[in-house]
């Protein structure tokens, strides 16, 4: 079951990073290593730090799914953007389910709560920071202006306090998550953003 959750997760990851793909008038190679780099990279980074083997390397399905939500976008994007909405709603439901996995796994292998928690918004945002990245972007973990790091972040460390209260499987594991994407899809839709230094005017 994990693994399926993961597997959706990791196909709206990749919808968004192939719809990048395509706004950057890159062809379908560039469109795949967007789509696989921001599936994939969050994870990646965070099993590296902890020295496992990447799950996204274990399992053939880690890597043919970005490359069918490559497909997809190739031949459909006008619809898929038609879709954002409805994408954006599932990528808030990823970014919740990553933040609370990828802490929970960092607390299993003994990190401090607090590295846990880093480590799960590393899981959620990093896979989008490398798109942004190699897209020509600034990343929005830089930029937070639709609360996208903030609501990782609190997931995280909700799970994190969870675990210390010997709240463990998929109970605390769903609460963080939902917070995290409640927090996310309340921004989107009152258009919650986090605050420039004084004086400074943003760009939209």
């Amino acid at each position: 079951m994990s693994e399926l959750l993961d597997l959706v997760g990791i196909f709206v990851f990749a919808l968004s990073g192939a719809l990048m793909g395509v706004r950057k008038r890159l062809d379908v190679v560039g469109m795949a290593v967007l789509a696989e780099f921001t599936a994939l990279g969050g994870g990646v980074a965070r099993d590296l730090i902890l020295n496992v083997r990447p799950a996204a390397f274990q399992s053939l399905g880690y890597v043919l799914v970005p490359l069918a939500a490559t497909m997809i976008v190739f031949f459909w994007h006008p619809h898929v953007a038609k879709g954002m909405p409805v994408i954006l709603v599932l990528d808030a439901a990823g970014l919740g389910l990553f933040c609370a996995v990828g802490t929970e796994k960092a607390l299993d292998y003994g990190l401090s709560p607090l590295h846990a928690a880093l480590l799960g918004v590393t899981t959620a945002v990093g896979g989008g920071m490398l798109r942004d990245v190699l897209a020509g972007e600034i990343p929005a973990l830089l930029y937070d202006r639709q609360l996208y790091a903030v609501p990782a972040m609190l997931g995280s460390l909700v799970m994190a306090g969870l675990y210390l209260a010997d709240l463990h499987g998929w109970p605390a594991t769903l609460a963080s998550a939902v917070l995290a994407f409640g927090l996310r899809a309340a921004a989107m839709r009152f258009g919650w953003r986090a605050p420039l230094a004084r004086g400074v005017t943003p760009w939209e």
